[in-house]
């Protein structure tokens, strides 16, 4: 290709040229997905061989009922026999001339995969459209009308259905795209060339399945352009890093705040840039700020447990608080998978009668009941624990990426095919976008964490329950928490229903503050009073259920952040009267050890895998 003009635009070709081009570079697409798939056959994990065990299982239930009960059958497929019928006939009008025809079926309003008007000012694609949406439509009516299905079993195959469905698409087809064809004819056939050497790059950074490249990792440098607020690292051990953030006030709370954030992903989500960074809005308010920076663990750590996770992270991240700033107590602001160890830490300090070493606790995101764990339940049942767990046992760790392009799955159309079609098909560069950065940049879990975590919390909701846990000898009680809590949850979240964390807030015994934010998991989280896009409902009373608190809560313009800090200063947990002169993280008792963010948080999944397996292995595993 490189004998080809530049300007490919006003230089004449043959049709013929381009469609030998488009061929060639269409087989070698196939052969690299060939290669991806006899890749999976062949080194298939434990894992994802029980996946698709229990996914040929469901599937095979699925037809049971449907043929003791083929009515249901029936019906679709005579609707679908109907729709096919009537586009036909749609059909041959248009090529008559008729004009305005209206569609025999129509795309979900937030469907962007049909957005371009070819879709439906071409006959051609608007056939192809319409029939492929008739039979995404019958399969996905057999599976939500089949009768005699547990809702578990009915849940996974809605999520595998829908896969097939979505990978079915004509929008994710070289032939049958109108971008991709008008791109291809456009270039000579060089955006399929583009697009197959990202992918072959894709492939040998993934771990099994494709994490597609979401933005342009090279775009971003932690401490440069993410990461930003300064600050200086005054603890490491095994697990964590402790930051110290600068202060930006004169004054600032006698009490230090400690950021408890997930493991799954960087701390860094809450300190993308200044603009939206929690952090920096933290400490402008006054906070003296200490945030833990997790490990990114490999086959050494296996034995870190959630026990390990709590006594060397928040437990460790309080002594040296105290240490280094005299002070005998702080507020915790805690995070998705950090606010479930973070309730489990205070129930353990409770039982142990240190529970006035935390004088407020705020749980962002955070599931304490696990009995609806929303979409993610897909993944949680016997058969794929077993395999998850055999996979564990054998590596140490879960793969970061692999929990990632799961992950993906959950919104397979916005978050894997999108980016599918724009950087292999259109031969496209992803944009540079931070949040898009942090959410490849993943973490692994070491085995005996991820074990506890699934079969504990998700599979057996067993930290809801008085005594269902035993951490250090001590049995878990959520319910002897006193220590006054802000639950700030997001309303459309699909990682922690907002419904299923309000039951964890009416499990503790103190005073609790409940706000719904709009938004998902992540940009309700992190909604800047200064860039505010969603709203918050507030409702003094904690009801007795989800609904009845929502039915009397109030609808707040702005951001839940002030609304936060309001709750701080008004509940005395920070004291407005009596604040100290700003804490210099060097002029602590402790040494600094380096500038923020820190090593830690700078390791990658492959550099983990590099230092500690063989470099050939990193690679594969």
């Amino acid at each position: 290709m490189s004998d080809q003009p530049n300007d490919l635009q006003s230089t004449p070709f043959d049709p013929a040229e381009v469609f030998a081009w488009m061929t060639q570079a269409s087989d070698r697409y196939q052969a690299v997905i060939e290669q991806l798939m006899s890749r999976n056959e062949k080194g298939m994990s434990d894992s994802s061989a029980s996946v698709f065990m229990s996914m040929s299982e469901n599937f095979q239930k699925l037809g049971e009922q449907l043929a003791a009960n083929p009515v249901l059958l029936f019906e679709e497929q005579m609707s679908l026999m109907q729709g096919q019928m009537e586009l036909w006939q749609n059909t041959v009008r248009e090529l008559l001339g008729e004009q305005e025809v209206e569609a025999v079926i129509e795309p979900a309003k937030d469907d962007r995969r049909f957005s371009d008007p070819e879709w439906t000012d071409n006959l051609i694609y608007n056939f192809i459209k319409q029939s492929y949406l008739l039979y995404a439509r019958c399969l996905l009516n057999l599976v939500h009308g089949a009768e005699g299905l547990s809702e578990p079993v009915r849940q996974q195959l809605d999520f595998y259905a829908r896969q097939y469905v979505s990978a079915l698409s004509p929008s994710n087809s070289i032939w049958t795209n109108p971008e991709v064809m008008r791109k291809t004819l456009a270039t000579r056939g060089q955006n399929l060339i583009r697009g197959m050497e990202q992918l072959t790059r894709d492939l040998k950074e993934s771990a099994e399945g494709l994490n597609v490249t979401m933005t342009d990792t090279s775009a971003f440098k932690l401490g440069e352009n993410v990461a930003t607020t300064p600050g200086q690292v005054i603890f490491e051990n095994r697990l964590i890093q402790l930051i110290q953030y600068q202060p930006t006030t004169e004054k600032q709370f006698k009490r230090p705040l400690l950021v408890v954030p997930p493991w799954i992903n960087k701390y860094y989500i809450l300190d993308l840039r200044e603009s939206n960074s929690l952090v920096k809005w933290l400490t402008d308010q006054g906070h003296s700020v200490f945030i833990i920076s997790w490990a990114n663990p490999g086959p050494s750590m296996r034995d870190y447990d959630w026990e390990a996770y709590m006594k060397e992270g928040p437990l460790a991240a309080m002594d040296v608080i105290k240490e280094h700033t005299g002070e005998p107590d702080v507020n915790l602001l805690s995070y998705c998978i950090g606010g479930t160890l973070t309730a489990t830490t205070l129930a353990y300090l409770a039982s142990k009668r240190q529970q006035k070493r935390v004088k407020s606790v705020t749980y962002m995101a955070t599931l304490q009941d696990f009995s609806d764990p929303g979409e993610i339940s897909v993944f949680i049942n016997e058969a794929s624990l077993q395999g998850i767990e055999k996979q564990l046992d054998r590596t140490g760790y879960l793969d970061g990426r692999a929990m990632a392009f799961s992950f993906n799955l959950l919104r397979e159309n916005d978050l894997f095919w999108s980016f599918f079609i724009n950087n292999y098909l259109k031969g496209e560069r992803p944009a540079a976008f931070d949040l898009l950065y942090w959410n490849t940049d993943g973490t692994n879990m070491p085995a005996a964490m991820h074990k506890f975590y699934l079969r504990n919390m998700y599979q057996h909701n067993r930290l809801i329950e008085p005594g269902g846990i035993t951490i250090d000898g001590v049995k878990i009680d959520l319910g002897k928490i006193k220590t006054p809590a802000y639950f700030v949850s997001t309303i459309q979240d699909h990682i922690a229903k907002w419904k299923s964390t309000y039951k964890g807030a009416q499990v503790h015994s103190g005073p609790v503050r409940f706000v719904l934010s709009g938004s998902g998991h992540i940009a309700g989280v992190v909604n800047p009073p200064n860039k505010v896009k969603y709203g918050y409902w507030t409702n003094d009373e904690l009801a007795e259920t989800a609904d009845a608190w929502f039915a009397g809560a109030e609808k707040n313009e702005g951001s839940w952040w002030p609304n936060w800090q309001e709750w701080m200063e008004s509940e005395g947990h920070v004291d407005t009267d009596s604040r100290v002169e700003a804490r210099d993280p060097e002029q602590g008792k402790l040494s600094v050890i380096e500038p923020a963010p820190g090593r830690y948080v700078k390791m990658k999944i492959t550099d983990v895998l590099q230092q500690e397996l063989l470099p050939e292995r990193a690679q594969t595993s």
